[in-house]
């Protein structure tokens, strides 16, 4: 990573800034699935919550439009900033479904992938956390290591969450909204991953 200067340091704080909200999201969004009650109330703070995060990418990329020192490439500033935005825009998707497909029950395959959401994006709060020093220890690298695994645990779930509301729902319309509502949370999931993979890249152009 080149040297950490002032203006450069503007983009790492924004960076953690991001996966910090990010964090708060996941939490309201964990929180509702724990919890299903009060949903409408809960959706709601999970939409307010995905506003300030599409909020701060914004932030994020008018920064970037108007700076000309960047701490790494400016495509990857870019493109961590855009996954970012969309692990929260994907649970905030399945919350508003929630309420769209008159969810009443949910099923556990979708609280045990909404943990995984949770402790992928807690990984990457440390991995921002800590990518000024990237170079000097290895705590990003092992955060990345630990996102990529919790996303292939994610996977065996997800394609296990299929095969059985395949096998064992019989009414079509629950069928396609669950079908929904898994490939949106894999897609968050999905998104944790590429985040840890862009940061990955970037490390080792700079290495």
């Amino acid at each position: 990573m080149i040297g950490v200067k002032k203006k450069e340091n503007e983009f790492y704080l924004l960076l953690e800034e991001f996966a910090g909200k990010i964090v708060k999201a996941g939490e309201v969004f964990y929180d509702l699935v724990s919890n299903y009650e009060d949903i409408e109330n809960k959706v709601a703070d999970v939409k307010t919550l995905e506003t300030e995060c599409d909020m701060q990418a914004h932030k994020i990329l008018t920064a970037l439009n108007a700076s000309f020192i960047t701490p790494f490439d400016r495509e990857d500033i870019y493109s961590i900033t855009k996954e970012m935005d969309d692990i929260v825009d994907s649970i905030e998707e399945v919350a508003n479904r929630f309420i769209v497909f008159d969810v009443n029950k949910l099923k556990p395959e979708s609280f045990a992938m909404a943990t995984y959401i949770m402790q992928a994006i807690r990984e990457l709060e440390v991995m921002f956390k800590h990518l000024p020093e990237a170079q000097k220890n290895s705590i990003v690298r092992e955060q990345i290591i630990e996102v990529n695994r919790i996303e292939n645990d994610g996977d065996v779930l997800y394609r296990d969450a299929l095969k059985k509301l395949f096998r064992e729902e019989k009414d079509p319309i629950e069928l396609i909204k669950w079908k929904h509502l898994y490939e949106q949370l894999e897609t968050s999931l999905d998104s944790c991953e590429n985040v840890a993979n862009i940061v990955e890249g970037v490390i080792m152009k700079y290495a």
